[in-house]
């Protein structure tokens, strides 16, 4: 299935969201919750699967929809379509702060793999199913890494990260290893593996964590400045303990 072609605007700086300019009849997809704002004569609709493809028997959509189940992302994704003669717009942002990334899966040779909570919209057309690493260490061990998103299509596609991008192009042969929170997005061309952090006490009190990714050109590479785990960990860890005694007694009484 052709993509449909849609126009974009990035609006903002570190809390950025997508406007969406949408032609009569045409249609953006996305995870649900991910909406800020449509304009009237857009419609919606929430369905099971990415409409990539014919919606096909029970058994496939409940194929699709235990695919996404596994990849942690919502089992129903909206629909949202221009039902208007003239022009309208939909725009979209992540629940937190950080960056937007376009990609036009033309100019990645038809493929994408993506951090399976990065994924915000896309363009009608546009295929997510899952894609597993080649090691399995990648799987036990790999946080983020193990289960990504495949995105395939001739479209724009649409991701979220956390912080500040930094994108990079690997030579062939060339070496980068990353917290395995800050790879979003990569080229079908990298390779992808989990190794260990060092030698036991670095990866004990090292505070980098015990495992690395290591991502082997050539190919591209999507990265995030703060993985959105590291800033819950960050708030969680400067909440105030609000433990001891409520000063309310139930079940006795004063004489």
């Amino acid at each position: 299935m052709t993509s449909h072609e849609v126009d974009y605007t990035i609006l903002g700086d570190d809390m950025q969201m997508v406007e969406i300019e949408l032609d009569q009849g045409e249609t953006v997809i996305a995870e649900a919750g991910a909406m800020n704002y449509m304009e009237d004569g857009i419609t919606f609709e929430t369905k099971m699967g990415d409409g990539a493809k014919p919606a096909g028997g029970f058994w496939d959509q409940l194929k699709t929809a235990g695919k996404r189940l596994v990849s942690g992302t919502s089992v129903f994704m909206t629909h949202f379509t221009n039902s208007h003669p003239a022009k309208r717009k939909v725009a979209f942002a992540a629940a937190f702060p950080g960056k937007i990334v376009s990609v036009n899966l033309r100019d990645v040779e038809g493929t994408l793999l993506a951090q399976k909570s990065s994924f915000l919209c896309a363009a009608l057309g546009t295929s997510l199913d899952i894609a597993f690493t080649k090691k399995m260490g990648a799987g036990f061990f790999g946080g983020e890494g193990f289960i990504l998103q495949k995105l395939t299509g001739d479209g724009m596609t649409f991701l979220h990260v956390c912080g500040t991008i930094i994108k990079r192009e690997l030579k062939p042969g060339e070496v980068l290893r990353v917290d395995t929170g800050c790879l979003v997005a990569m080229t079908q061309g990298v390779d992808y593996d989990i190794q260990q952090a060092g030698n036991l006490k670095s990866m004990f009190f090292g505070g980098e964590g015990l495992f690395l990714a290591t991502l082997t050109g050539p190919g591209t590479i999507w990265l995030q400045s703060l993985p959105f785990s590291r800033l819950c960990d960050q708030i969680i860890a400067r909440v105030p303990n609000r433990g001891g005694s409520s000063g309310f007694s139930f079940g006795s009484s004063e004489s």
